[in-house]
């Protein structure tokens, strides 16, 4: 839910930590499609009539849209907000150096649990499509091919442990992870 991961993430970023969201076309709004987009338009609206350029920025992509929730939980006028904003990285997908790393999910901002079943959900991304953001056909494109290779390495490596336990029970070898265990290994 966008909320409740923006106020998560705005706390540890406040506590000095790093923080990077990835896959942010995923994340989830609570009520219907039709009712959040007339809201995003409602806000869309609203622009300065001596010189638009000069007012508000409306962002289309989802990972901006998160970083602007994000900002209106940061004190990010003064420096030390300022600061915070400056360890957040916000991303649609998973980019290249946070595919290798380890992941975690928030589980207070889980939808299973902080929405009624019954209740009506849509996606940043839907929104983000629906307010004019043009990438998403792109990136669930290179999604899909992040999605593939994670597989055939998660594969390999299913073959490398099978391996090594059928090793690790041949006779043969057994003597010498005797040896190998008595100095330590």
């Amino acid at each position: 839910m966008l909320g409740r991961l923006a106020s998560i993430v705005a706390k540890e970023l406040l506590n000095g930590q790093r923080v990077a969201v990835v896959r942010c076309e995923a994340i989830n709004i609570s009520g219907s499609l039709f009712r959040n987009w007339l809201k995003k338009r409602e806000v869309v609206h609203k622009r300065c009539n001596t010189n638009p350029k000069k007012y508000f920025v409306h962002y289309r992509a989802p990972s901006r849209m998160f970083w602007k929730a994000l900002r209106t939980m940061l004190p990010h006028k003064k420096p030390r907000g300022a600061a915070a904003l400056n360890r957040l990285k916000v991303f649609e997908g998973i980019p290249f150096p946070y595919d290798h790393k380890k992941r975690q999910v928030v589980p207070q901002a889980l939808k299973c649990l902080r929405l009624k079943s019954h209740r009506k959900f849509c996606k940043l991304g839907d929104l983000a499509e629906k307010m004019g953001w043009t990438k998403a056909g792109l990136i669930d494109k290179l999604e899909d091919k992040r999605r593939e290779n994670a597989k055939k390495f998660h594969d390999l490596k299913q073959k490398k442990v099978a391996a090594k336990a059928r090793s690790m029970k041949d006779k043969s070898v057994e003597k010498f992870n005797a040896e190998l265990k008595k100095m330590g290994f």
